[in-house]
């Protein structure tokens, strides 16, 4: 049976995982570059610059930046689209995989210790 939480709750879950991910060694992400991370592992493939800026409503040039500070931690890696040169398209990496996975489990530990309070 899922369990219902206050805002309140929701909000000390996220401060409490953030707040963990912040004490390990993983890169230290704006709201922004998390998005765009999220969205491209939780998303349907391809992702493109383009498609990127109107999923999250933001201007190319805030996402290639988001992608710049993701890119320099092998999060995501940008490539020309070989059909389509002009498109330049998003992929995931093995680095960023581990990297949500890891925050999803700080997250899961916090709902735990959310829920057994």
């Amino acid at each position: 049976m899922p369990v219902e939480l206050t805002s309140t709750q929701i909000l000390d879950l996220w401060h409490s995982a953030l707040e963990e991910s912040l004490k390990r060694d993983a890169p230290d992400l704006t709201l922004r570059q998390l998005a765009v991370l999220l969205t491209v592992y939780l998303t349907p493939q391809p992702h493109t610059v383009r498609g990127l800026a109107a999923a999250l409503n933001v201007s190319k040039p805030a996402i290639t930046r988001a992608l710049d500070r993701l890119g320099t931690h092998d999060l995501l890696r940008r490539k020309t689209d070989e059909d389509d040169r002009r498109s330049i398209l998003v992929q995931r990496m093995v680095k960023g995989s581990v990297y949500l996975s890891q925050f999803g489990d700080l997250i899961q530990s916090s709902l735990a210790d959310t829920t057994s309070a």
